[in-house]
C-alpha cells in the first residue's frame, strides 16, 4: 500500500505539469501586439518601441526612428488615444510571424470635451503586422496599414 502511496505522490506533479497549458508563439505574438495596443492608450512611447525591432522598415517608407516620430506626433496632437481591435489573425512560421488585423483608433485632442459624441479624429484601419523572433523575444519588422475600404489590405 505504501509503494502505491508513493507512486501516486510522485505521479500528481507530473500531471499537473502535463495538464497547464503551454503558451504557444501565437499567444506570444498576440501578447506583443495587444501590449503595443496598451502602450499606445497610455501614450507611453518607449512601451512601444520595446517592440519595435531596430531594423524595423516599412512600405510608407518609415524606419524606426521614423515609427518614434509618427508616435510622438500622435501622442502630441491627441491628449487621449484609444485603440480597439475586435479580433487579430496570427500565423507562426518558424522565427517569423504574421499578424492581421483591423483597429478603430480614435484622438481626442486637448481642446475637446470629454463629454463630446465624437472625437476629433476617428478612423478604421486594417493592419498587416510582421514579427521575428529576436533572442527569444518576439519583435515588429514591417507593418503595412490603410483605412479599412480603401486599399487591398485583407480585412
Amino acid at each position: 500500500m505504501k509503494i502505491h502511496r508513493s507512486m501516486l505522490m510522485l505521479a500528481i506533479p507530473v500531471l499537473l505539469l502535463t495538464a497547464c497549458p503551454k503558451e504557444t508563439e501565437e499567444d506570444k505574438v498576440k501578447k506583443v501586439v495587444t501590449s503595443i495596443q496598451q502602450a499606445t492608450e497610455e501614450k507611453k512611447i518607449g512601451a512601444v518601441l520595446e517592440h519595435i525591432s531596430k531594423t524595423y522598415r516599412d512600405p510608407q517608407g518609415n524606419d524606426y526612428n521614423g515609427i518614434k516620430g509618427l508616435l510622438a506626433f500622435y501622442f502630441f496632437r491627441h491628449q487621449k488615444v484609444s485603440v480597439y481591435m475586435p479580433n487579430i489573425d496570427i500565423v507562426v512560421t518558424g522565427q517569423t510571424a504574421k499578424a492581421v488585423f483591423q483597429a478603430i483608433l480614435t484622438g481626442r485632442g486637448a481642446g475637446e470635451a470629454s463629454g463630446g459624441i465624437l472625437p476629433e479624429s476617428l478612423g478604421a484601419y486594417n493592419f498587416e503586422v510582421l514579427l521575428i523572433k529576436e533572442d527569444g523575444t518576439w519583435k515588429v519588422t514591417s507593418a503595412k496599414w490603410e483605412r479599412a475600404g480603401e486599399g487591398t489590405l485583407p480585412q
